[in-house]
């Protein structure tokens, strides 16, 4: 089924992706609460610095407020949000519940995850879902986008507008496997791709002119504060598929202050992703305030959050 559907009008992020603009998107997590003020406060240093502000949703399978509602929020305060939806928790009635809630809501920039497993999080005897995964969840924005269901059965009260987008990662130790999950995320409707956590640029510039290239869809290269080599080693124990090298290591654990440090090695992983794709994923965990600094160091300029109607 083609996708005929016009849509009324552009985000600024999405407009900035369709621009061919350099984008800039940080990670902010909601609430474990009902007060979402800190979050808010976090985000609030990013505006005029990021496109959009990528909220969580349960990232590591820990107890949050819910991505969706977090992101309304945000937008209420004139916050971009990207809304993060993962299959772990919702069968596809709840999924596509949430999506017609999101586009009702003004939210319509979403990424589209399978999730992390229960197993890794805070309740770990908590039931797992996965009715669907992401390139099947990205299949269901696409079909609910062209204004059906996932039975292909018309949503009455009108289409949906998401701009949906998919995680990749380049660092993935099956170049099959990664270029096949790629393409299929490509084929299913991804429009952005946000990468993992990058540490290895030869590889991510390999996968950019091996497999990317061809697709012409923004890629954001995952870039990740880090506060200490404590910290770093932290990260190599517990996240898999990161491998934070010994150098980056050795330079926190040798520095007089570990996090300006840190920061320092932030904005030269900016400039070198800078060269290679169109935009970075900034992450700092509790310390979003620190976002604006790093981009500082990095040249990279306030950005124009014009959006077209």
């Amino acid at each position: 089924m083609l996708d005929t559907q016009k849509p009324t009008y552009l985000t600024a992020f999405q407009t900035a992706a369709k621009e061919g603009k350099f984008l800039i998107t940080a990670e902010v997590a909601p609430p474990k609460g009902g007060n979402p003020a800190h979050m808010i406060s976090m985000a609030a240093t990013l505006k005029g610095r990021v496109h959009a502000v990528n909220v969580t949703d349960g990232s590591r399978a820990v107890l949050r407020m819910s991505s969706l509602i977090a992101s309304a929020i945000l937008l209420q305060k004139g916050i971009e949000p990207i809304c993060q939806i993962a299959c772990r928790d919702r069968n596809r009635i709840g999924l596509q519940a949430d999506l017609m809630g999101a586009h009702a809501l003004g939210v319509h920039n979403i990424l589209a995850l399978t999730g992390d497993p229960v197993k890794a999080g805070d309740h770990p005897d908590a039931k797992a879902v996965f009715d669907l995964e992401a390139v099947r969840l990205l299949q269901l924005i696409r079909k609910m986008n062209q204004g059906v269901d996932c039975n292909d059965k018309p949503l009455t009260d009108g289409a949906l507008e998401l701009f949906a987008g998919a995680a990749v990662d380049p660092q993935c130790a099956s170049w099959s496997g990664l270029q096949s999950r790629f393409e299929r995320k490509i084929e299913a409707g991804a429009q952005f791709f946000q990468s993992q956590l990058i540490t290895d640029f030869e590889r991510l510039e390999k996968f950019m002119d091996k497999i990317a290239a061809g697709y012409k869809k923004p890629i954001l290269a995952g870039i990740f504060l880090l506060k200490s080599a404590k910290n770093a080693q932290f990260i190599n124990r517990c996240v898999p598929g990161v491998n934070i090298p010994e150098h980056i290591i050795d330079r926190l654990a040798q520095a007089k202050d570990p996090l300006e440090e840190g920061m320092k090695i932030a904005a030269e992983q900016v400039q070198i992703a800078r060269q290679l794709c169109q935009g970075v994923h900034m992450m700092a965990v509790k310390r979003e305030d620190l976002i604006a600094p790093i981009l500082d160091l990095a040249g990279v300029a306030p950005v124009n959050l014009m959006v077209v109607k």
